[in-house]
């Protein structure tokens, strides 16, 4: 097999959909020794910050000296981007590996791609005898594939309003399923701010028997005698930091670190396609934010306004049409001279001369243009000081591959697709 042939076979993967439920990717580790067992985990979920909580607390172990594991999605540009071990990408050998090793065993599961995906880096990882795992969920978490494992510390960013019409209509609703990776006695940390919010969250960890750790709004990240440097854009990713050192702090018996690794960690964090700054030789400034959902686009917003205050830049917006994209581009427009419009690379895309009529609507003094794709958008913007392009993640792996910043084509972006999860039976 090779490894273009891999990747079709995750590809025929996509046909199982995404699924709720764990007995799949259970039976898939079951035949594949159980690698989960040999490892110790921090598990994250949460609406936003995900990710970058994940990077900072990979930095700051890896930082420490350890072995770290990451297990990450979507990816922006390459599948191998989901599974790291020390920030290093998996090899195209092992993908291959891993998936002739593990297709035999999963003939009759029909396991899909997630699932598949989250048992070829449980094994990979173990493997590779990695002393952490960072280890994020896909969506939601009680029924998350990745809600196997039993960590040494649940995490909670935030919660949000996102995928609504699968973890519920209601923050308190979307929190129980988030809180769904709270384990019996393995202490939970969140900065989750609204009191409804902590309340589902504190309740579960009552019921659990856990030690409920909320990182609130007061936290900062300065102490006397040290204060971390977070290169990450973004106010938000203060409490991202923070949350990061929290954790830290709550496994410093089962995990030693010290401050200096910690600020190094921090310091030396990377997390791209999020607030990811480019600056072209031409001197032309590229933003690059996944805000796929309204406090996203909230974070994006306060960014601009804190971080590029008085820059008015040029926009080229792409969103999937089942996110709450006119909610978004109405926080949006107001900051934009110019406008552009453009189809996302999935089935799912909104369209764009929609979104380009409410912008329209939103701030009728900018320059609005809809584009039949992100190549002719950024043809039109070369001469654009400043430039954000948001909307997607899907958008931002794209634009990375077409503006040469991504070693990867661009054939591996299509696994990101997926159908609505539903029961499984």
């Amino acid at each position: 097999m090779s490894y273009a042939e891999a990747i079709q076979f995750l590809y025929g993967l996509q046909m199982f959909g995404a699924n709720f439920g764990l007995e799949p990717t259970r039976r898939l580790a079951a035949l594949a020794g159980n690698p989960q067992e040999k490892l110790r985990f921090i598990h994250v979920a949460g609406t936003n910050g995900k990710g970058s909580t994940c990077a900072m607390l990979e930095s700051i172990y890896r930082a420490a000296g350890l072995r770290v594991g990451l297990f990450t999605s979507p990816h922006l540009v390459s599948f191998r981007e989901r599974i790291q071990v020390n920030r290093r990408l998996i090899a195209e050998s092992e993908v291959v590996r891993l998936i002739e090793e593990l297709r035999i065993a999963n003939q009759n599961n029909e396991a899909t791609l997630f699932e598949f995906a989250t048992v070829m880096a449980l094994k990979y990882f173990a493997e590779q005898n990695c002393d952490l795992v960072i280890w994020e969920t896909g969506l939601g978490g009680r029924l998350d594939a990745t809600n196997i494992v039993t960590p040494l510390a649940s995490v909670i960013t935030n919660i949000a309003f996102d995928h609504q019409q699968w973890l519920g209509d209601t923050l308190e609703k979307i929190a129980a399923e988030k809180a769904g990776i709270i384990k019996p006695g393995v202490p939970v940390i969140t900065a989750a701010s609204q009191m409804e919010v902590l309340q589902v969250i504190a309740n579960i960890a009552r019921e659990k028997n856990a030690e409920f750790i909320p990182v609130g709004q007061a936290s900062n990240l300065s102490k006397a005698d040290w204060t971390p440097t977070l290169p990450l854009i973004g106010e938000h990713q203060g409490m991202n930091g923070a949350l990061a050192v929290r954790v830290a702090a709550v496994l410093k018996k089962q995990i030693p670190v010290k401050e200096s690794d910690i600020c190094q960690g921090l310091a030396d964090v990377c997390w791209p396609g999020r607030l990811q700054l480019i600056q072209k030789p031409n001197g032309q400034k590229i933003l690059l934010d996944g805000a796929h959902n309204v406090a996203g686009a909230e974070a994006l917003r306060a960014s601009l306004e804190q971080s590029f205050g008085g820059m008015k830049p040029a926009f080229i917006f792409g969103a999937l049409a089942d996110k709450d994209w006119p909610d978004i581009c109405q926080r949006l427009a107001p900051l934009a001279e110019k406008i552009f419009t453009v189809p996302v690379a999935s089935e799912r895309t909104a369209d764009p001369v929609a979104v380009a009529k409410v912008f329209r609507a939103a701030s009728p003094k900018s320059v609005v243009a809809s584009f039949q794709n992100l190549s002719a958008a950024l043809n039109a913007c070369q001469d654009e000081p400043f430039l954000v392009i948001t909307g997607s993640l899907y958008l931002i792996g794209e634009a990375l591959e077409q503006l040469g910043y991504s070693p990867a084509e661009g054939g591996e972006r299509g696994l990101n697709e997926w159908r609505g999860p539903q029961m499984r039976k």
